[in-house]
């Protein structure tokens, strides 16, 4: 007996030994390919990339894994044990390994040839989920045995657990405890209820089957096991255990990326991001803060959508995207699966028409159930026709039929209202003047039908919206606002044009004689031709430039009189802001900072300011602009507070001055006072002014516009470069966009007319001649000028004049006058 207790021990002390020489072996073979202690201390998890408004409000996350990173100690209680209860109730008792588990699993896997999967620890789970590959194999899981072991011995049970419930993978793309709370529930973590955190504990093991959107029922099952543990673990009573299992499963998801509709903002974000630092920066959890505000962002999109939506019903109703068969007894839920297929785009909403009758019609909507859409959203649907419209209907049954898969527009509040995808696109950039920071910025109907950024990649022709530059180069060069040009017929040739160019304006009209006040308010070609041969092609390509715009750019000819150059509307935008600050050169930007996933800054741009209170403060202390060193500023809000204390290096560059900023900012509010701006009068202010764009066959409609606190440029056309219609302009198509923006934008400040500036002086003229009259005139009018360039009276010019003309007449005259 003695003998065979001596051998079976000999027998079990070899055993042993050959198991620890293998666990020995299999540490040696597989520890160089485990993380170190310092590598796994030092491990970064994926975050995604955080797109923020200058107010705070997230424009997106990008990036595959959202995660909202927290701290153990920021993790409630009751999510801790709902976890404990879920996955590992003894992890603060075990050292890692559950041996038993173990076993139990490895014959399993022997059994199914390695492709099951036994039960892990939360230690387990959270060297998987950080470190290893998702392989079940033998290697996977050795791997995972000893690096669980190398974890419980270097980390506390705090700093392993804090990392699995940020690391665990909960469904639709979430990653951590907070991230699922806020995809899930729209909550953070404090929020949650007894019912909601045993939810997410369900999910680790099997994320898709368990996800309370997708399956509910599944979800309730699982969720009521995770309770019953948490109540046989003593860490809810009896009456919250019951309360709890009584809830339904609802989920009131909340996705970061819908927060504020500015995708088009966000992707120029990623951009810069992936310009500055690299791929890898993607996914290392940086916070990008753009200069939006969300309140005139959100102004913007409405705005755009709905002026194009009023756009495209003038040319009539194309008709249902598609038809489907409607049964008479469908349910909802077939509804629903009907329109799988269509996505929303933008704020309208897929729908199928379910019954038509008078005047009405019932459609479905998609993910928002049964709607109404009543006369007011279908009356304006006249069937679009080659060359026009056909009658207006006069039922429903005109327009719809059941089956019809249609689009609708709604508020929540409201009926729903008859709309189509419109084909035209549009773009808004609304700028603070003060140092060019983008407030507001749409590139496009809608970002995820289109990600064509048509607000930075279209190069469009501004049409009569680069008047302006061309008219101030001119009060530069000797030309006043009185200055009188003919608005009469011409025709021009040139080495450069293959045929005669008989120019018009765009009513046709003829009107003699006209100052150039009249002209830019009514924006008329002719004069405008006449004055950039009259200052040189040269003079004002290079004058313009100091705008912002490329002088490769620039045709070298008379039609850029019209407009004719390349550009975006953000350059347009920017060129416009040195109108609307007094002078100055600014240049557009986006982004206000990029910092780290720990607030630490790693990007901020110094951004000049416009300031004519710093300019004399700095002439005064006969201090050199750009001759000190750059800070970081956020400035704008400071200039309008008073005289405030900036480096020179600060000031943006003063382009023109500040009496031709004046007198060109006066000529633009004639535009909106009683010119092709005048739809802007609704807005019921007098601080104003702008300019009018329309292109050749109305390709491109424009309006840009201005105060002293906010510049804003709308384009309107086709990708394609068509036109837009007969009728349309600038004033008609892109004004009602500005319009219906700078109302919500400007709603509440008040009225900014800045001062006069010394040098300027405001005298009695002829309306008809642009020269100077006495005050016994009675059609005279006033009219301001720069004290370099002042007219000179009717009564002493009257002799040369008439000279001048009959001499004129026996040479030939000028062919272009």
């Amino acid at each position: 007996m003695f003998r065979l207790l001596a051998g079976l021990a000999a027998g079990g002390g070899l055993l042993a030994l050959i198991g620890g020489i293998t666990v020995a072996g299999a540490y040696l073979y597989i520890e160089p390919a485990l993380p170190s202690v310092d590598a796994m201390r030092n491990v970064e998890m994926q975050v995604p990339l955080r797109v923020y408004t200058r107010d705070g409000q997230m424009i997106a996350q990008i990036g595959e894994q959202r995660r909202i990173p927290v701290t153990y100690d920021q993790i409630p209680q009751l999510v801790k044990h709902a976890f404990l209860a879920a996955e590992d109730d003894r992890f603060f008792q075990h050292h890692g390994i559950d041996f038993l588990g173990l076993a139990r699993a490895s014959m399993v896997d022997l059994m199914t040839h390695g492709r099951t999967q036994g039960a892990s620890t939360i230690t387990q789970q959270t060297a998987r989920n950080m470190f290893l590959t998702l392989d079940k194999t033998w290697r996977r899981k050795v791997q995972e045995a000893f690096l669980s072991y190398r974890m419980e011995h270097y980390f506390t049970k705090q700093e392993i657990f804090g990392l699995y419930l940020n690391v665990i993978f909960l469904g639709q793309r979430s990653y951590g405890v907070a991230a699922a709370a806020d995809t899930f529930f729209g909550k953070s973590l404090d929020q949650l209820t007894v019912a909601e955190a045993a939810t997410l504990a369900g999910l680790p093991q099997a994320p898709s089957r368990y996800n309370p959107a997708v399956n509910p029922q599944a979800a309730r099952a699982r969720r009521s096991y995770v309770l019953r543990r948490m109540h046989d673990l003593g860490f809810i009573d009896d009456a919250t255990y019951a309360q709890a299992n009584a809830e339904p499963v609802r989920t009131h998801p909340r996705s970061p990326l819908a927060t504020l509709d500015a995708q088009y903002v966000a992707e120029m974000a990623r951009q810069e991001v992936l310009r500055r630092f690299g791929a890898k920066a993607l996914s290392s959890g940086l916070n990008v803060y753009t200069t939006l505000d969300s309140r005139l962002q959100a102004a913007a999109n409405r705005a755009v959508r709905l002026g194009l939506i009023e756009y495209d019903r003038r040319y009539g109703w194309r008709g249902a995207v598609a038809h489907i068969k409607v049964d008479a007894d469908a349910g909802l839920a077939a509804l629903q699966d009907a329109l799988d297929d269509y996505d929303a785009v933008g704020p309208l909403t897929p729908s199928v028409v379910v019954s038509v009758s008078g005047q009405s019609a019932q459609v479905y909507a998609k993910d928002l159930g049964m709607q109404l859409i009543d006369w007011q959203g279908l009356a304006w649907a006249r069937k679009s026709v080659a060359g026009g419209v056909g009658p207006a209907p006069r039922q429903a049954a005109d327009v719809l039929s059941a089956g019809d898969v249609v689009y609708i527009f709604t508020d929540g509040i409201h009926t729903a209202q008859l709309v189509q995808i419109p084909e035209a696109q549009a773009a808004l950039v609304a700028l603070d003047p003060t140092d060019g920071a983008v407030s507001a910025l749409v590139g496009g109907f809608d970002y995820f039908s289109n990600k064509y950024n048509r607000a930075v990649q279209a190069r469009r022709q501004p049409g009569s919206g680069f008047k302006p530059f061309l008219y101030s180069g001119a009060l530069e060069d000797g030309f006043t606002a009185a200055s009188v040009l003919p608005n009469s017929p011409l025709v021009l040739e040139g080495n450069d044009m293959e045929t005669a160019w008989r120019p018009k304006n765009s009513e046709g009209t003829f009107s003699g004689p006209t100052r150039l006040r009249e002209a830019l308010a009514k924006s008329l070609n002719l004069v405008s031709i006449r004055l950039l041969r009259a200052v040189g092609i040269g003079y004002t390509t290079n004058y313009v430039t100091r705008f912002g715009f490329d002088k490769a750019s620039l045709p070298q000819n008379l039609t850029l009189a019209l407009g004719t150059l390349q550009v975006s509307p953000l350059t347009l935008a920017g060129a416009y802001a040195t109108f609307a600050n007094g002078g100055f050169r600014v240049t557009p930007y986006y982004i206000d900072r990029i910092e780290d996933r720990n607030g630490k800054v790693l990007y901020q741009p110094v951004r000049p300011i416009a300031c004519s209170e710093c300019e004399q403060q700095a002439s005064l202390q006969d201090v050199p602009l750009n001759d000190a060193s750059p800070a970081t500023l956020t400035a704008a809000d400071a200039v309008r507070g008073g005289p405030v204390d900036l480096p020179a290096a600060a000031l943006a560059p003063r382009v023109i001055s500040p009496q031709n900023d004046w007198i060109m900012t006066d000529m633009m509010a004639d535009v909106i006072r009683h010119g092709t701006g005048r739809r802007a009068l609704v807005l019921n202010r007098t601080d104003l002014a702008g300019k009018t764009g329309t292109t050749d066959d109305a390709r491109d409609a424009w309006f840009n516009g201005f105060n002293s606190r906010l510049e804003t440029t709308v384009w309107v056309g086709y990708d394609s470069e068509k036109s837009l219609g007969e009728s349309e302009e600038g004033a008609r198509t892109a004004l009602p966009i500005w319009v219906r923006f700078m109302r919500e934008a400007l709603k509440g400040l008040p009225e900014e007319h800045p001062p006069m500036p010394d040098g300027l002086v405001t005298l009695r003229i002829s309306p008809e001649t642009g020269m100077l009259v006495g005050a016994d005139n009675p059609d005279a009018m006033m009219e301001t000028f720069m004290v370099n360039h002042l007219p000179t009276s009717e009564a002493a010019t009257a002799g040369r004049t008439q000279a001048g003309a009959q001499a004129g007449a026996q040479a030939g005259g000028d062919s272009l006058f």
